[in-house]
C-alpha cells in the first residue's frame, strides 16, 4: 500500500526522529519515511478482507501446528532506514519473548505480507520488500489481488505464484495455500 506524506517538510517542528517514532509510534496507518510521517493510502473492502484473511490463516496455522509466535496487523517495526507498519506480520516465539513488550519491533518481522493496491507503484512496493529483507525479514509476500498473483521474496529467491499454484512458507513451517484459495 502506497503512503502519502502528511507531515511538514523535514525541518518542521512537528517531525519526529525515527527513534522517537519507535518509542511512541503515532496513530495507526502512519509510517516514518525519510523524516516524514506518512499515511498509508488505498485501503478498500477487498484489501481489508484479504489482509484479515492472511492474518487469520497464518494465526490458525500457528495454533494448529503448535509453532507458536503471534500474528499482527498494521504493527510498527523499525527497519534499517524507516519506521514501517507491515499489513500482516508473524513474530516467532523467540522474538516474541525477546521483544513482545516493546512499543515497536526494533527490526523487520520474520514473515511479512503486503497487499498491493491498484494505486501502488511497483518500484515502491518492491523497494519496501527489499527494505524488510535487509532489516531482518526472512520472507515477504506481495499479494496482488486483482491479478491473482503472489510474489514471495526471500534472501535467496524471488518467486511468482498464480491461480492454482501452491504457495508455501519458509518461515511458517508446513503452511501452504493456493493463490486462488487465498485471494478468492
Amino acid at each position: 500500500m502506497v503512503s502519502t506524506a502528511i507531515a511538514e517538510p523535514k525541518t518542521s517542528q512537528n517531525v519526529m526522529s525515527l527513534d522517537e517514532w519507535a518509542i511512541a509510534p503515532p496513530s495507526e496507518g502512519q509510517e516514518w519515511f525519510d523524516g516524514n510521517l506518512i499515511e498509508k493510502q488505498g485501503m478498500t473492502l477487498q484489501h481489508s478482507r484479504l489482509q484479515s484473511r492472511v492474518g487469520r490463516l497464518w494465526g490458525n496455522h500457528i495454533e494448529t501446528s503448535s509453532i507458536g509466535g503471534e500474528v499482527y496487523t498494521e504493527v510498527p517495526c523499525r527497519t534499517i532506514e524507516q519506521g514501517r507498519r507491515p499489513e500482516v506480520a508473524y513474530l516467532t516465539p523467540d522474538l516474541l519473548t525477546k521483544y513482545g513488550n516493546l512499543p515497536t519491533l526494533p527490526q523487520s518481522f520474520p514473515l511479512i505480507a503486503e497487499v498491493v493496491s491498484p494505486t501502488d507503484m511497483a518500484n515502491e512496493v518492491f523497494a519496501k520488500a527489499s527494505e524488510y529483507l535487509r532489516s531482518g525479514s526472512q520472507e515477504v509476500w506481495l499479494i496482488f489481488s486483482e491479478e491473482h498473483l503472489i510474489v514471495v521474496l526471500t534472501q535467496d529467491s524471488r518467486k511468482i505464484y498464480a491461480a492454482d499454484e501452491v504457495v508455501t512458507s519458509l518461515v511458517l513451517d508446513g503452511f501452504s495455500i493456493t493463490v486462488n484459495d487465498l485471494i478468492d
